[in-house]
Order: C-alpha cells, then structure tokens, then sequence
C-alpha cells in the first residue's frame, strides 16, 4: 500500500519560499528581453540585428586569427581582413548609437545559456 505523507506547516512554508525563489529568478531573467513595443520597436529591432551582426564579426575575427597562426594568410592579406573588421566592428557601434544602444546593450542576456557575447 502507499505510504500516506502528511503535510505540515514547515512543509508548506518551505514550498511557499521556493516558489517564491523560482518566481523571482523568472521575474529577473525577463529583464533583458528586447521591448518591442510599437514606440520604440525600431530600437529593439535594431539591438537584435546589431547583436547578431557583431557574433558575426567576433566568429569571422577568430577564424582570421586563426588562419593567421596557421600561416595560411600573407602579410597583405592579414592587414586587409584587419582593417575590414575594424571597420565593421567601428560601423556597428555608429549605427548602435544611432538607437540610442551602447556596445555592452548588443551583449543579449539568453537566459540560462548565459550572454550572447564572452566579454
């Protein structure tokens, strides 16, 4: 037969705090979300385009410098992918402040995967 459990005030108090706990955590994690609410829905639409661009420009800057060590690039080629990156990246924090974003704003909060961007 199953054991029958029986609840008590502590057990009750417990539940009610770890509720609590995981409510809070949930209330804090949304505060990150891009708010696109149709006054500034240029804004929000812009940090999400803007943080996608510069993953994109950190993934294409490793793999130059990991063509770099590997030798593969010559000196010509090395100050081109530089200075197209610089570029960019120069680009990207123009059109961020455009929106009123700053660069640290284009770093999305992904919840429990932590931020879009290493620091």
């Amino acid at each position: 037969m199953s054991e029958v459990r029986k609840i008590t005030p502590e057990a009750i108090a417990a539940a009610v705090s770890d509720l609590n706990r995981e409510l809070k955590a949930v209330g804090e994690g949304t505060l990150d979300r891009i708010d696109c609410s149709p006054d500034n829905i240029e804004q929000g639409l812009a940090r999400l385009v803007l943080s996608l661009i510069e993953l994109l420009r950190r993934l294409l800057e490793r793999q130059a410098i990991r063509r770099m060590e590997g030798g593969s690039l010559t000196d010509a080629k090395i100050e081109e992918m530089g200075q197209a990156l610089m570029k960019l990246e120069t680009k990207i924090h123009e059109i961020a402040a455009m929106f009123g974003l700053r660069p640290e704003d284009l770093n999305l909060e992904l919840g429990p995967l932590g931020n879009l961007l290493d620091k």
